[in-house]
């Protein structure tokens, strides 16, 4: 029995989803591309990215789930409220990327997906086998996704929907369901001649276009990165503490945006926004967790945001952070103490 596409959709519309499309389950048509960006070790520290099981299931998702036939893919949009400058890019504050701004995300989109995977199962009045990931699974996602037609990938590497930017998340339903309708891809770029994106990136993390070297990108390092940042970059972080919106922020497409309508992903106010760096330099464990519970920040946890923040405080170099950046130099953890130094090495020397 072949599902009704045109109905799936309807179902992921009223769970909440502003996209969804549906695609076969094939391998991603940029696998090799993908590969040989892991060759070129641009993935940098994330090794799971290259372990041998893994890439082997993005050669052949049967191998994640038996007979999958199909992948449904969903957006969910996560802009919020415009922020003025004069708060974002204020050095005495840390600035957070604006998906991290409210709820974990897959705390949000997770229980949907099953909800949409439930549904089917009363839908299709059979038994049948799914996964459901939120960029959790081996799977190349913003390809699936433009296979699926809910956009094209950017010279930024990011997947955008001409109507509606950047700014939404994805998740994916991959099932041995058969539908009767699948979306055609979307075409493969719209960037043009425009090279923003690629021209505003802070560190040069784009060596061509997309083509993204994870070891020289802000979200990246503030993220992903556990280790020392190196200090030639560090200057040019400016004050990001937890990822960093720049490559979306100047894309042409962004200007059509929609506001989501998650209330879960809307700041309860400023400070989960762009906080004063003064506060994150002063918390302890205990502190971070009550902060920053439920967040997406909570994973990285206190030692890794507070090491982002002495960079942040290095680059401000006002006399307000020299009193707590000396109180790290004694902190238990030897990756905030070297960056609380380096911190106070630049502010003696600006």
């Amino acid at each position: 029995m072949r599902i009704s596409a045109e109905t799936l959709k309807a179902k992921a519309h009223e769970l909440g989803f502003n996209l969804v499309g549906i695609t076969r389950a094939e391998p991603s048509p940029t696998l090799d591309a993908y590969l040989r960006w892991i060759d070129a070790g641009m993935h940098g520290s994330m090794g799971y990215m290259a372990r041998p099981d893994r890439v082997a299931r993005r050669r052949d998702v049967s191998l994640i789930l038996p007979g999958a036939r199909s992948f449904v893919v969903v957006g969910l949009d996560y802009q919020t409220t415009i922020i003025p400058d004069s708060i974002l890019n204020d050095p005495s504050r840390g600035r957070i990327a604006a998906y991290a701004w409210g709820l974990d995300y897959h705390d949000i989109l997770t229980p949907r997906l099953e909800s949409l995977a439930e549904w089917l199962q009363t839908e299709s009045g059979q038994k049948f086998s799914h996964r459901a990931y939120v960029d959790t699974g081996a799977i190349l996602e913003r390809s699936h996704a433009q296979q699926a037609r809910l956009g094209f990938v950017g010279k930024n590497t990011m997947l955008i929907n001409p109507r509606r930017g950047s700014t939404f998340f994805l998740g994916e339903i991959l099932t041995d369901l058969e539908f009767d309708v699948y979306d055609t891809p979307h075409r493969a770029t719209m960037c043009g001649n425009c090279t923003r994106c690629l021209n505003a990136c802070p560190t040069n993390a784009f060596p061509r276009p997309h083509v993204l070297d994870a070891r020289l990108c802000i979200s990246y390092l503030t993220i992903e990165y556990k280790g020392e940042i190196d200090s030639e970059l560090r200057p040019l972080m400016d004050n990001w503490i937890y990822g960093c919106d720049v490559c979306q922020d100047v894309c042409p497409f962004q200007r059509f945006a929609q506001q989501s309508h998650e209330r879960s992903f809307f700041p309860v106010d400023l400070d989960r926004i762009a906080p004063p760096l003064v506060d994150l330099l002063t918390l302890d464990d205990a502190a971070f967790k009550t902060r920053f519970q439920n967040s997406p920040i909570e994973r990285i946890k206190r030692e890794r945001l507070v090491r982002n923040a002495c960079i942040a405080a290095g680059n401000w170099g006002h006399p307000d952070v020299i009193s707590p950046l000396k109180n790290l130099l004694n902190d238990e953890s030897p990756l905030v103490r070297d960056h609380a130094a380096w911190a106070l090495a630049r502010i003696d020397s600006l």
